[in-house]
């Protein structure tokens, strides 16, 4: 029998459900948990094809006290394509399977790892609140929390797409 669903580990802007589950990603999207893979850190180096700004990575360290937190949603296949598109699947991001780590044991989920990146790039203003509105909004450690408030971003240059992508944070 076919596989009906996929588990997806979201590090970044994917974390904010309401971002995650617009019909032009995962509308399917439910929460299953929140965890952390080990051995990675997270960036925001990714080059993103469409604004040239810094998105996240789940960057691979080998350092075993290394963390990325995120949360675990169950998708619908059906929606996999979407997904892939939205992310830019084949196009500076790859479909990887990690070890997710729970309090409730280990879960194995897809998530997107960057192919290319730029150590200067930053985040704009708003990308960078969708991620730590995300990790609010999961409950994710405060310390983490914490971090991803101090990182450095920018102001986006482009009126709309801000005021677009700042909408998302308040709608509700």
């Amino acid at each position: 029998m076919a596989q009906k669903t996929f588990h997806y580990f979201a590090y970044g802007s994917n974390m904010l459900t309401r971002r995650l589950k617009a019909p032009d990603r995962a509308p399917s999207a439910e929460f299953v948990d929140t965890g952390y893979v080990a051995r990675r850190q997270l960036t925001f180096d990714k080059l993103s094809r469409r604004d040239g700004s810094g998105k996240c990575d789940a960057e691979e360290t080998g350092n075993e006290t290394d963390r990325v937190y995120g949360v675990i949603f169950e998708i619908k296949c059906s929606h996999k394509a979407a997904l892939d598109t939205a992310e830019g699947c084949g196009k500076g991001y790859e479909l990887e399977t990690v070890e997710v780590i729970t309090k409730h044991g280990t879960v194995r989920a897809r998530t997107y790892i960057a192919t290319r990146k730029e150590r200067a790039l930053r985040p704009y203003h708003w990308y960078k609140a969708l991620v730590v509105a995300g990790a609010v909004e999961h409950d994710l450690p405060k310390s983490y929390v914490e971090w991803l408030r101090v990182f450095e971003s920018k102001e986006d240059p482009h009126a709309d797409r801000r005021a677009e992508n700042e909408a998302i944070l308040v709608a509700g």
